[in-house]
This record gives C-alpha cells, structure tokens and sequence, in this order.
C-alpha cells in the first residue's frame, strides 16, 4: 500500500541564521506508508540488503523486502503480551553479514511474573522460507513482577560491539534506586550477556549496570558527534526527559523530577539534589515519547545532528534542533495526528526515516525529501 503526503517543515528547521542558503531553511518532506495492517510494531532495523526487520508487540517478526511484509517468521520465544509488555526492540548485528545474528528485547514469563529479556537468533532466509534458529536468551532482568508496566526497551550497539539495553522501573519506583535490580535502568552487555570490564559500576551495583535512576526508557540512540548514548524516557504528568547517560551515574527517579505524579503531587524532592544528574531536556506536559534517532544521514543535511523522537500521546514527530555544541533547542511538531502513536524512529542507510505507528492497524512511514 502506498499512500503519499506532502508536508512543509518550516521555521525550526532553520540551524542558526537567516544567511542559511534557502534550501538550508525549508524542507519538503513526502510521507510514504510502505506497510499497513501490523499489530502494534515496536521495533525496526535495517539488514545489508536493503530489506527491513520489524517486530509486533503480540510476539510476531516480520520481513519487509521488495515492498512486501512477510509471515510472521517463525522460532519467536514466548512472550508475556499483556498491557505495555510483548516483543518490543529489535537490531541487527552489526557483523551481521558474517553472523547473521539479530537480537530484540521482549517481556520474559518468569514464575512472579515477567520481566523485560533480552535474546540473540540466527536469521535465517533459506527456500524453507524465513526463521530463527539458536535462540538464546542473553539477558533477564533480576526480578519479575505481575505487573504489565515500564518494560522499556530499546537495543543499541556501541561502536565498540557492546549492547545497551533500556529497562523500566515495572510501575515501582524505588526499584529504580535498588542497585541490586535491572529495573530502571541502563545495561550494557557483550552479545553473549556477560559484563564488560568497561560498565565501571560502582561498589554494590549489579555488573551489568550502565545507569541508574529512570523511570521508562523508551528511545535511545548514540550520537554520531561524540559516540555517547541518548535517552528518552517517560515522566509522570510532565517530566519526560532526554538523558546522556554515563557509566556509574544516577539520573534520580524517583527522587527528583521535573513533572507530578498522576495524582498532581509533589514527587520526591524537587528537581535536584545533589548525586543525581540533570536531563538535557525535559517536556513539561508530557509528550509520551518513544522512539528517537539523531540524524546523520545526508537526505536532510539541514537536520545533521538533531534529535528526531516519537510523541505516543500527541500522535507526532518531534524534531528538536540542535547546535554544533549539542545543545537542544526548538522542537517543531510534524506530522501531527496525521498517522496515530508514533512508536519507533530510524534513519535508513539512503537518509529516509522510518516511522512505526502503534496501532492495532499499524503502519511503517517512511519520510524521504520531496524537492
């Protein structure tokens, strides 16, 4: 199914000064649906031959190659599909053309519960068809719980071949502050599931901790500038935050934050307190976001280095400008109510970003320049 609308990004798009070129200032941007009738896709990545890996939140793998969407592939694990839990992140092996190891992040059943896992697979495409074959749970957060919140996740490799995987609080806040507990949290693993020697975690941390202290991680992508990790996590009423997460660091949750509980209290403290890190930015009300890239690719070489994050509650695309210090600035709203919760943002190997929508009739978008 194709269905193409154009769009004018105007004003935020401008990087510092009105001596930009005028193709520097404007965007003309076509919005292609490519894929339609998924139920609620959660992650998307992008294999060396051009096709496009995607996950359902019910527990299903899909293809996309020559415009079509695949069967669900078949060798999934079971997953604990209830509330905010199922199949969620998936990426490819950055060695994939010798490995052909994928990996994705799931909600685990466990005997209290479920918990949010972590798996590698071969893919394998053969005349049988598409399936996963040796699949091993790398990784399975310490404590599983009945509750269906605050899973996270989100997978990103480190240009050193190491794993990042986002984790939520499970709807309890204070386990984001017990050192002895994956939740809430930022892990680093090898592929394996093993510590890195590198995750300097300090005294009476679990070894698999990169950071501490947040609420739901839902979006996480390295910035090409610097190689470091960003984050983009869920507050309460107000309180999303964009974080740069650092090895041994506590960003605060629950102790301080910038938004309210639901119910319009006070949470924690306050905003700050000393031990705990600031965000670089912060929503106040929340946006709900989800996904998020930072743009490298030379499609929209207006946008090199901003910040492009999905808004669950508002139905749109954030653009976040940023300065050559990474400085966050004005965030423009795009594609507004125009296709639903927008779950997942991923910039392709041609420049094009690709959108998921969480939706029971969920789609993949892709953007791509117009003029």
């Amino acid at each position: 199914m194709q269905i193409s609308t154009k769009l004018l990004a105007l004003a935020s798009f401008l990087l510092a000064s009105a001596a930009l070129p005028a193709t520097a200032q404007t965007a003309s941007i076509d919005a292609d649906i490519v894929a339609d009738g998924l139920r609620n896709p959660w992650g998307l990545d992008f294999l060396p031959d051009g096709s496009v890996i995607v996950t359902e939140r019910p527990g299903r793998i899909r293809l996309l190659a020559d415009g079509k969407l695949s069967e669900p592939i078949g060798g999934v694990p079971k997953v604990a599909a209830r509330g905010q839990g199922g199949l969620l992140d998936v990426a490819v092996s950055p060695n994939f053309a010798a490995d052909n190891l994928i990996f994705f992040s799931f909600s685990e059943p466990g005997r209290n519960g479920a918990g949010t896992a972590v798996a590698r697979a071969k893919l394998v495409r053969d005349a049988g068809g598409e399936r996963l074959e040796d699949v091993k749970v790398i990784f399975s957060m310490s404590k599983t719980t009945g509750t269906t919140r605050h899973f996270g996740s989100r997978l990103v490799f480190s240009p050193d071949g190491t794993l990042f995987v986002t984790t939520g609080d499970r709807g309890d806040g204070k386990r984001a502050q017990d050192m002895q507990d994956h939740a809430g949290a930022v892990i680093r693993i090898n592929t394996d599931g093993s510590a890195p020697a590198g995750n300097t975690a300090p005294r009476g941390w679990l070894p698999e901790l990169w950071s501490k202290g947040h609420r739901n991680i839902q979006g996480a992508a390295l910035d090409p500038a610097t190689g470091a990790l960003l984050t983009v996590e869920h507050g309460a009423r107000g309180g999303d935050e964009i974080n740069r997460p650092e090895a041994g660091k506590n960003y605060g949750w629950p102790v301080i934050s910038y938004g309210k509980d639901y119910s319009g209290d006070k949470i924690g403290i306050g905003t700050a307190a000393e031990g705990f890190e600031q965000p670089l930015h912060y929503w106040d009300p929340s946006i709900a976001p989800s996904g998020m890239a930072v743009y490298d690719g030379d499609m929209f070489p207006e946008w090199k280095g901003d910040l492009l994050i999905g808004s669950l509650k508002f139905a749109y695309l954030a653009h976040l400008d940023r300065d050559a210090s990474g400085a966050i600035g004005e965030e423009t709203r795009l594609l507004e109510g125009r296709y639903g919760r927008i779950r997942d943002v991923n910039v392709a190997p041609d420049g094009s970003v690709w959108l998921l929508t969480d939706e029971r009739d969920g789609a993949i978008v892709r953007l791509s320049r117009a003029d």
